[in-house]
């Protein structure tokens, strides 16, 4: 039998899930507010902020370039000294900002540590891009494999110096220019990153910056941008969207609600979905269009979801998502719905694991280079399962059980290697739920950058 290591968390099949949870607050919401929050000049506020390790790097970062802020156990005067820690406050907690403005970040003392944020980094290098300032990024050795050329062509077109490790990996090193240069760029891949960090060097530019998007991307940037007072147009000229900021903005301080992560729902709602007997409501999911293809995918699969308390909040759909134990038959997923679902294809794979008939998806060439290859992982694990895949260079296709418990092997349940990838280790957590004799993975200690209290909501909803 294989021997696991003491870090291992075991996974087995407990009964229906039941109950009712609300999930932590939108991670990609939760890094913009928080950095438009320190680019206004004056005091802003956000309750629900993420308080996982990802945003915490973004709040670090924050402070390290001048901005005051106090989580919500750290008083409310700018002269406190709390900084960006008190990760176990109340996840509806207030958090307090004091901004210094667009073109007013100092120049921090040491280099900035992102642990495994690639949205912290790679939305930073474009604060940094157009202001006076130096910053060296590190980060874990997750993120230390990540390229960030897709990022530094277009900065440093804008008039950045960017020196990157081999690959145009981190470490890297980024030398604001003021004045930058305004610039059009059409995105050669869909990715909200590379427009956020764009938007966000265009701050502080003269003139007008353009991102065209050939291919719709998550909006949250625009959306918030736009509620923060920048200057900020969007246009559908023959099929693609023309973003545009203004630079040399002012932005005014808010009051900011998060939703919650729709990406960290979908694992409690696919858990409930492929689980008998159950049915599992998520409060307060954010129902942005641009972050909903795995609802629908699932739904064309015939998922028994239903949406209630419908509202906005802060400019963003929210609504409740009730989840019931579903038979779910197998789909072709169209590349054009991968950008809406991209950070949930790892849950989703587990769905198709479990459905009727051979589930096909391709354009997934971005699940390569996220905190891990997740194509490989994904595939390779469920193989473990005994899961019949097969793995192209930027496609999949798998044949489902027809409901039935994943098989595995019940003598000698499998070590599942998440190699430091959160999305990695909570899906595999949820197919465990669903095997014949269960698995382990190897370090569930990564889930605390997105979802701190994981593993303690799939235990309160097993009961």
């Amino acid at each position: 039998m294989t021997q696991h290591p003491a870090s291992a968390t075991r996974f087995a099949p407990c009964g229906p899930l039941t109950g009712m949870v609300r999930v932590p607050g939108d991670k990609s919401i939760s890094h913009r507010a928080l950095m438009l929050s320190a680019l206004a000049v004056g005091e802003s506020r956000i309750t629900g902020l993420l308080e996982g390790e990802d945003v915490l790097a973004t709040a670090a970062a924050m402070k390290a370039f001048g901005a005051v802020i106090l989580p919500p156990d750290g008083g409310g005067s700018p002269s406190s000294s709390a900084g960006a820690s008190g990760g176990h406050a109340d996840q509806r907690g207030t958090w307090t900002v004091y901004g210094v403005g667009v073109g007013g970040l100092l120049q921090p003392a040491s280099a900035l540590d992102m642990g495994n944020s690639g949205t912290s980094t790679r939305l930073l290098m474009g604060l940094v891009a157009s202001h006076a300032v130096t910053a060296t990024f590190i980060g874990d050795a997750s993120l230390s494999k990540r390229p960030m050329g897709r990022v530094i062509d277009p900065l440093s077109s804008m008039g950045a110096d960017i020196s990157a490790s081999p690959g145009g990996r981190l470490p890297l090193m980024v030398r604001g220019i003021v004045p930058a240069v305004p610039m059009s760029y059409t995105l050669p891949v869909a990715s909200a990153q590379v427009k956020s960090a764009i938007l966000l060097a265009g701050l502080n530019t003269p003139g007008v910056t353009e991102v065209i998007e050939p291919v719709p991307t998550r909006d949250h940037s625009e959306r918030m941008l736009a509620g923060f007072g920048a200057d900020l147009t969007v246009e559908e000229v023959a099929g693609t969207r023309h973003i545009r900021v203004r630079g040399e903005a002012e932005l005014k301080p808010q009051t900011i609600e998060v939703p919650g992560d729709p990406s960290s729902a979908a694992f409690p709602i696919v858990a409930a979905l492929v689980t008998p007997g159950s049915e599992v409501t998520v409060t307060n999911v954010g129902m942005n269009p641009t972050r909903t293809g795995i609802y629908r995918m699932l739904e064309a699969m015939g998922a028994d979801l239903s949406y209630t308390n419908e509202r906005i909040v802060g400019g963003e759909p929210v609504a409740d998502v009730t989840a019931r134990h579903s038979t779910l038959n197998a789909i072709e997923v169209p590349p054009e719905v991968v950008p809406s679902m991209v950070d949930e294809f790892p849950i989703f794979f587990v769905a198709a694991a479990m459905a009727h008939g051979t589930t096909r998806a391709s354009g997934l060439e971005e699940l390569r280079v996220k905190e891990s290859d997740r194509l490989a992982l994904m595939a390779g694990g469920l193989m473990a399962l005994g899961v019949h895949i097969d793995e192209g260079e930027s496609s999949i296709a798998m044949t489902g059980t027809g409901g039935e418990p994943l098989p595995g092997v019940p003598a000698n349940p499998p070590l599942i290697h998440a190699e430091l990838d959160h999305r990695i280790a909570m899906s595999f957590a949820v197919a465990g739920l669903n095997t014949r004799g269960g698995l382990s993975i190897d370090d569930m200690s990564p889930v605390a950058t997105s979802f701190p209290g994981f593993e303690d909501m799939l235990r309160g909803l097993a009961g």
